[in-house]
C-alpha cells in the first residue's frame, strides 16, 4: 500500500513534533514536511506534493488556516486538506469547509481518529465527527443575516469598545443616527444587548 504523503502545518513546534510522532508509529501515512505559517506551507506544497496537509487554523501573524487552505486547494494538483484545531466556532467550521477543506477535526479527538481522517481524506472524503457535521447542517440551512455596510461599521466599532458618542464622532453621524442603526443590528441578530450582538456576529463569522 502506498504511504499516504502528509504535510503537518502548526505553528507550535511542540504540536508539530507531537503530530509526526504520531504518524511515525503508523504504517502507511509518511509525514514529507513541516511547516509553521500558511505562506510557508503554501510554498512547501508546492515542491513537496503531499497528498494531505494537516493545518492548524490560528497560525499567528499572516495568511491564517482558511486562507492557507483555500490557497492549497488552488495548486495542481490539490492536496487535501484538514483543519486540526482547538477552535470550533460555527463560523470558524463553515468557512474553512467552504475554502474547501475535507475535514475539520478538533485537537483532543484520539489519535487513531486522525489517522482515518487522514486515509479517509487522501481517498477524496469528507471528514467531520457527528457532532461537527450536525452543526455545520445547522448553520448552512440557517438564513443568512445581512447587515448594510454602515450597519457593518457601527457593529466593528462597536466591537472596539467604542460608546456611541466615539461612534458617531468617527463616522461623522449623529448619535441618533448611530442609535438608529444599533437599532436594527440588534433586530437583525436577534440581540438583546451591546455584548449579545458582538458575541452573535462572532459567532456567525460577522465579525
Amino acid at each position: 500500500m502506498t504511504a499516504v504523503r502528509v504535510l503537518i502545518v502548526d505553528d507550535h513546534p511542540i504540536v508539530r513534533a507531537g503530530v509526526r510522532s504520531l504518524f511515525d508509529r503508523r504504517d502507511g501515512v509518511e509525514v514529507v514536511g513541516e511547516a509553521s505559517s500558511g505562506e510557508e506551507a503554501v510554498a512547501l506544497a508546492r515542491h513537496l506534493h503531499p497528498d494531505v496537509v494537516l493545518c492548524d487554523l490560528r497560525l499567528g501573524d499572516g495568511m491564517d488556516g482558511v486562507a492557507a487552505t483555500a490557497a492549497l486547494r488552488a495548486q495542481h494538483p490539490a492536496p487535501a486538506v484538514i483543519i486540526l484545531t482547538t477552535f470550533d466556532r460555527d463560523a470558524e467550521i463553515l468557512g474553512a469547509i467552504e475554502a474547501g477543506a475535507a475535514g475539520y477535526l478538533l485537537k483532543d479527538v484520539a489519535p487513531d481518529v486522525i489517522v482515518a481522517a487522514i486515509r479517509r481524506a487522501a481517498e477524496g472524503g469528507l471528514v467531520l465527527t457527528p457532532e461537527l457535521s450536525e452543526r455545520l447542517v445547522a448553520v448552512m440551512r440557517a438564513p443568512r443575516v445581512r447587515l448594510t455596510e454602515r450597519e457593518l461599521e457601527v457593529l466593528r466599532l462597536l466591537d472596539t469598545g467604542s460608546s456611541n458618542r466615539e461612534i458617531a464622532k468617527t463616522l461623522f453621524v449623529t448619535e441618533a443616527t448611530v442609535k438608529t442603526h444599533l437599532v436594527h443590528v440588534f433586530e437583525k441578530l436577534g440581540a438583546d444587548s451591546r455584548a449579545r450582538a458582538i458575541a452573535i456576529a462572532r459567532d456567525t463569522g460577522i465579525l
